[in-house]
């Protein structure tokens, strides 16, 4: 894959990580100059391995997640609960915050704040710096990626290891992700496998030689080339999937163990965190333990969940624990009183799974770390709308409205797909109104007034006489052209439907 047009490419190996002195570095590269959705949807659906893999995967997927779910009489109770702790988390934003910082102070922890990406880059950077560490492992963190936070470690001379599976594949295979759940779901298992044999013995322990597609001998060689890694760490970055307010605590749920290997290991631990991944108290954690699970990964309840408050001392995990509560415009958001309900975002992936449009064009189309529907919503509120990308997401969607059956926490992902095509619509016409706005507001003004309706109702005659030979008219002039190209456009009648009641009663009279 080739890098974006307007940015070095930074992926293992090539010209300009070398050039920068670290050519092993894995980044999951940056979205700057893809193509609008569209045309990138385009490419993917010529792509019959890439279709046949995300057929499968979201089919499987979904059977997972329908069983689990359907064990449940009080499902729905669960989702409602879900989307009321966080609309009121939401509402009070600015006072859990405090509460969590207080509280992660109190139990030990260094508390940051970042406004934007490039002022947490820098904060985690600093804090990598000062330890003296070259390297760092990495918990799957979506908000990292969001940051492209590899991106900028890897500027300053510091390596990051992916060590969740997926992203490990994404990382040497010199790979964007696809899926927020599963990053490298657009990958089979030969693919995999290729890329192990290729990549793992230039960045670490190689993977054997006798190496086959079954998936145990992949995860035992991932597991093997993993392990140095942790043993070797100093430093561990990590995200979060939820931060409660009322302990200052932060929750990892995960399936490989490996970030349980990364939150333990290591002595400095570094925690980069979406301001809206807070909940008020650790008993709001009950219900998110458990529509969290059986929505992403369609199990019961998650192998790893791991739990920590503060440093936890010599000898028993991290001596030292940062935690960065980035903002990166999700205060913006927050004051879209129609758009903040993508911020109850637990990134479960389930919106993915279901989706037509995703499972068939995939999350590179996305041109975003957030892909699929969420992905429509979430991008261009983050990122604005002045790319041709950001300004295509929108309409990346059919609004058949199975992202919300499915979603959790109840984000009703079609309203805000149609709020966003408006703010577009609204923000490409610079103010001016739209031709279909301007003929709405002229079709009100004829409407408002019975006199004004029939006189044009009888100008609209005069065209059915001056065509009464024709049933339809061609292709329509000026911005009608479109709209008729693809409909028969029917002459107007030649009298209206007054003056032909009017007719006939008068000749029903005469008789």
């Amino acid at each position: 894959m080739t890098a974006p047009a307007g940015r070095a490419d930074r992926r293992p190996g090539t010209a300009a990580a070398t050039a920068s002195g670290h050519p092993h570095v894995g980044v999951t590269g940056t979205f700057v100059g893809m193509p609008k959705f569209p045309t990138a949807a385009r490419a993917a659906l010529a792509d019959a391995t890439l279709r046949r893999n995300l057929g499968h995967a979201t089919t499987v997927i979904r059977g997972k997640r329908a069983a689990v779910v359907g064990e449940l009489d009080d499902w729905e109770d669960l989702r409602d609960a879900a989307a009321a702790i966080k609309t009121r988390t939401l509402r009070h934003l600015d006072h859990y915050l405090e509460q969590f910082e207080a509280n992660a102070v109190a139990a030990g922890a260094v508390v940051h704040w970042a406004r934007d990406a490039e002022e947490a880059n820098r904060i985690v950077v600093d804090l990598v710096r000062r330890t003296g560490a070259d390297e760092v492992v990495k918990v799957k963190s979506m908000a990292t990626q969001e940051i492209e936070l590899n991106e900028a470690l890897a500027d300053a001379g510091i390596d990051a290891w992916e060590t969740d599976l997926a992203e490990l594949i994404v990382q040497l295979g010199e790979d964007w992700p696809s899926h927020i759940l599963v990053p490298a779901i657009h990958r089979n298992r030969s693919e995999v496998r290729e890329i192990f044999l290729r990549r793992m013995k230039q960045v670490g322990r190689p993977a054997p030689e006798d190496l086959t597609d079954e998936p145990a001998r992949l995860a035992e060689a991932a597991r093997l080339h993993l392990r140095e890694k942790f043993l070797r760490a100093e430093v561990a970055v990590s995200g979060a999937n939820f931060a409660v307010a009322d302990t200052g605590s932060l929750v990892v749920v995960e399936s490989e163990g490996n970030g349980r290997m990364c939150l333990s290991l290591p002595k400095t631990l570094i925690s980069v965190v979406g301001i809206e991944k807070i909940l008020p108290s650790f008993r709001d954690l009950e219900v998110f333990l458990q529509v969290l699970p059986r929505s992403s990964t369609g199990e019961r309840e998650n192998p790893y969940t791991s739990i920590w408050t503060g440093p936890a001392g010599r000898g028993d995990g991290p001596e030292q624990m940062h935690i960065v509560l980035l903002d990166n415009h999700r205060t913006e958001v927050l004051g879209d009183e129609v758009g903040r309900s993508a911020l109850r975002c637990i990134r479960c992936s389930a919106c993915l799974n279901v989706c037509p449009v995703y499972e068939r064009v995939g999350g590179h189309s996305y041109g975003s770390v957030y892909p699929g529907p969420i992905g429509a919503v979430l991008t261009p509120q983050l990122r604005g709308t002045s790319s041709e990308v950001d300004k295509s997401l929108p309409y990346a969607s059919s609004l058949c409205g199975a992202c919300y059956d499915v979603c959790p926490v109840k984000i009703p992902i079609p309203d805000l797909l149609v709020h966003l095509r408006t703010r577009v619509v609204d923000e490409q016409r610079g103010g001016l109104p739209s031709p279909e706005a301007a003929a709405m507001k002229a079709a009100a003004w004829m409407f408002d007034s019975p006199r004004r309706l029939t006189t044009a109702q009888r100008a609209a005659t005069l065209s059915g006489r001056v065509f009464r030979k024709r049933e339809t008219f061609g292709r329509l002039p000026g911005p009608m052209r479109g709209w008729s190209g693809e409909r028969d456009t029917p002459v107007p009648p030649t009298e209206t439907f007054r003056q032909w009641w009017n007719r006939r009663h008068q000749e029903e009279g005469e008789r």
